[in-house]
């Protein structure tokens, strides 16, 4: 028996109503800036005091990346859970550690972990003091895909906890299927024995011709094998600003120090301007022109920068070529913008505070 799928009008005429409902709706979550002080923590069942800066959990709903922060207070160790997505960690408070797949981390502020997919993890505070730290994970990508799965163990002891997922080894063959095996065993192999941890004390921050100092956090750069996000942490100079540049897809900044505001437009002049401080996320999306401006004339501000790179925006550059998405000014405009970091008297790097 046959049956046919009847849609009343053409492909044509239901893609084109769908797609531009979909955008019509989805440009009422435009965000600017999301202010730590409009971020509500609550208690959860593992343990943690969770707060969403962005994400579908938070009404904050986003496509690619999120952005929570958390709290763990002293002597409480979290339930242990895993996940499909991966997570960079950025702590800003008191004393931790991380135990993933058995491995204990200890952390303090301004130190970075990356929490690998399927990896199981879980969350401790030995100290005296709360502790605090900010997730960003590509949660809402997965989701996209479908493809997003949680397992929550409860306080199973390790030892008991089932491996991250198997994979075949590659075999030998030049044909098509054993070369996908030894390609994606590669992958795994690689994935699974990346960098897991950053130290705020191995930190150096380098001049860069936007006008800021900066290093990375946690990138594939400095060994780290993440599903393609990024996390880097700039220095703005007091009264100095970041050159204006543009590029798709999201970005969050958060705000380690200082207090300054944020450009942003669809053209580089005309736009808005956003004012920021310490404990805030400044969300970037949808395209925009931006710039960052430190407002305090005597002391620098800090930002770390959270961006899908290495996967979705290399994905949109090559399915969009010729098509430029990664904009900055002409290099003298840029650095007018920008001004000469060399001739700034960078202060001594020290771990971040919280409040």
């Amino acid at each position: 028996m046959s049956t046919r799928t009847k849609t009343e009008v053409s492909h044509y005429h239901v893609q084109k109503r769908r797609r531009a409902q979909f955008i019509e709706d989805w440009r009422k979550n435009h965000l600017t800036v999301v202010h730590g002080t409009d971020v509500v923590l609550h208690q959860t069942a593992r343990g943690l005091r969770t707060g969403v800066f962005t994400g579908a959990d938070g009404d904050r709903p986003t496509r690619s990346m999120d952005a929570l922060v958390h709290e763990i207070d002293p002597g409480v160790t979290t339930t242990v859970h895993r996940h499909s997505w991966d997570a960079m960690i950025f702590c800003v408070a008191g004393h931790g550690w991380f135990e993933i797949d058995g491995q204990r981390i200890d952390w303090g502020p301004g130190d970075s972990v990356h929490l690998p997919a399927w990896a199981w993890h879980r969350s401790g505070n030995d100290g005296t003091t709360t502790a605090r730290y900010l997730s960003f994970s590509s949660q809402p990508m997965l989701e996209t895909m479908g493809m997003a799965v949680l397992e929550d163990a409860g306080d199973t002891p390790v030892a008991e906890l089932p491996g991250r997922p198997p994979y075949s080894p590659g075999i030998d063959g030049d044909d098509p299927y054993a070369r996908r095996l030894r390609r994606l065993a590669h992958d795994q192999q690689a994935r699974r024995s990346g960098r897991l941890h950053t130290s705020w004390d191995d930190l150096e921050l380098v001049n860069t011709p936007r006008g800021t100092r900066t290093t990375f956090l946690l990138d594939r750069a400095i060994g780290y094998q993440a599903s393609g996000i990024t996390m880097a942490m700039f220095e703005i100079a007091p009264g100095r600003g970041q050159s204006m540049h543009r590029h798709p897809g999201e970005a969050w900044l958060y705000v380690v120090e200082g207090q300054g505001h944020s450009y942003l437009g669809a053209e580089p002049e005309g736009g808005e301007n956003h004012p920021w401080r310490k404990g805030d996320i400044i969300v970037v999306d949808h395209y925009l022109w931006h710039q960052h401006i430190n407002d305090d004339p005597e002391n620098t501000a800090k930002v770390v920068r959270i961006h899908m790179f290495d996967s979705l925006l290399e994905t949109m550059r090559a399915l969009c070529d010729p098509l430029v998405l990664f904009e900055e000014p002409p290099e003298h405009i840029r650095d007018a913008q920008a001004g000469d970091p060399t001739t700034v008297d960078w202060p001594e790097l020290r771990r971040p505070t919280w409040p």
